[in-house]
């Protein structure tokens, strides 16, 4: 590691007098991204110090680019971002409600549907732009929260009583305890030494808004067509938000696509339900990877967010379990530190990590079980997944099971964590 020695467990050999200095900050997180900027808002409520570290500008995180993404947030991650103090920063003219959600197979007329409880809603969607720009607002207005931009961390060295971290090739920054949050491919989860099972799909995901005729009804649909997969989510003022998943070397055709003939091409996979529609702005795409560490935590090391967990979207859970992940770890220092513990031992950082795993492992796996059903274009798989579609619809408390588990995962993947392999600390 250029020059350096990075240790995991304990100061041994450890740079002569580093122990002795003050600690820049308590907690500093790497990415400055929704799940990083959630995370400093939590723990400066719980009353630790946060610096972020950032690549990106503090111009471009103060005003984020549209990138066409849509967040299908549940109920209690609004929960946890209205405690935060990000839901109250949020335009209402965002924010649009899911009241429930339909899932079509192939050219079949039958669906399975997802009924929110009564005059209620599933969720809400709102524009990923949005909640980083909130989420930055409300971080920075902080008084324990240091943002660090422009920033790239050219070491780390993990000691027994705090972490080394350089930033450039001058400035350092001591902390108790250093949190990686910069994404499913994050660099710093690997100067870490910590692996991650990671699954390419082959495939590429294009999202996009557009305008249609016929008024919306506030339903978010998912259409698993044979070779292309197709997302049709509600959205304010007669638009939707469509999301076409496609194998990757057909993705460019679709983008190179004059406008029009591209919106027409959604609206007759999606059967003209809303009649004509009209592409609104500009088409984005985002390979599909899926991303599990194979390990939370080390001494004095957590990953938060996609560092830790990146979900396929199909269930819409990736921001919904990063900020639960937030709400854990949040928790689990504050009261390591109110117990009189250290916040950055592997003892307390354990807990953060069964919990999280408990909740995510099960949920990772069943939803690329779920993908690859669905994804598999073969006689034997098209009928399998006819089954499971009509087998769901003909059981009201499966269904009611499903709309409970985006709000607790472990709803759902409670069937699967009797077989599920315990994992050390």
């Amino acid at each position: 590691m250029d020059g350096f020695r990075r240790q995991a467990h304990g100061a041994s050999g450890f740079r002569s007098g580093l122990s002795a200095m003050p600690v820049s900050c308590e907690v500093a997180i790497v990415g400055a991204g929704p799940v990083g900027l959630a995370l400093a808002c939590a723990l400066d409520d719980a009353g630790f110090s946060t610096t972020l570290i950032e690549r990106k500008a503090r111009a471009v995180l103060a005003n984020p680019p549209d990138d066409g993404r849509e967040i299908a947030l549940t109920h209690r991650a609004v929960t946890v971002l209205r405690r935060l103090g990000l839901w109250q920063r949020l335009d209402s003219a965002d924010i649009s409600c899911i009241r429930a959600a339909r899932v079509f197979n192939g050219a079949s007329a039958g669906w399975l549907g997802l009924e929110a409880p009564a005059a209620g809603t599933l969720g809400h969607l709102v524009p990923n732009a949005a909640i980083r720009k909130a989420a930055f607002d409300e971080a920075l207005r902080r008084p324990r929260v240091i943002l660090r931009d422009g920033a790239t961390i050219e070491r780390i060295a993990v000691g027994a009583d705090e972490v080394e971290i350089g930033i450039g090739e001058d400035a350092s920054l001591r902390v108790r305890l250093l949190v990686a949050a910069d994404g499913r491919l994050s660099a710093t989860r690997r100067q870490l030494g910590i692996g991650a099972e990671v699954r390419d799909f082959g495939r590429t995901v294009i999202v996009c808004r557009l305008a249609h005729e016929s008024p919306g009804d506030g339903i978010a649909y998912e259409c698993f067509g044979y070779g292309r997969t197709l997302a049709i989510l509600p959205l304010n003022d007669g638009r939707v938000s469509a999301v076409v998943t496609i194998a990757s070397d057909r993705a460019d055709a679709l983008l190179r696509m004059d406008p029009q003939d591209f919106a027409d091409g959604v609206a007759h996979q999606f059967c003209m339900r809303f009649g004509r529609m009209r592409l609104l702005g500009q088409r984005f795409a985002y390979p599909l990877v899926a991303v599990y560490a194979d390990r939370f935590v080390a001494h004095r090391c957590a990953l938060a967010g996609d560092a830790a967990v990146g979900m396929h979207p199909v269930t819409a859970h990736g921001f919904n379990l990063g900020l639960y992940g937030v709400d854990a770890l949040q928790r689990t220092l504050a009261q390591a530190r109110d117990g009189g513990g250290d916040i950055g031992s592997l003892r307390a950082l354990s807990r953060y990590q069964a919990g999280h795993r408990q909740a995510t492992r099960p949920m990772y796996l069943a939803t690329n079980a779920l993908v690859g059903l669905f994804t598999d274009d073969r006689p034997p798989a098209r009928l399998a997944r006819a089954a499971v579609l009509g087998l769901a619809a003909r059981l009201p408390p499966l269904r009611a099971a499903v709309v409970r588990g985006l709000d607790d995962p472990r709803v759902i993947a409670r069937p699967f964590l009797r077989n599920a392999p315990r994992f050390r600390s």
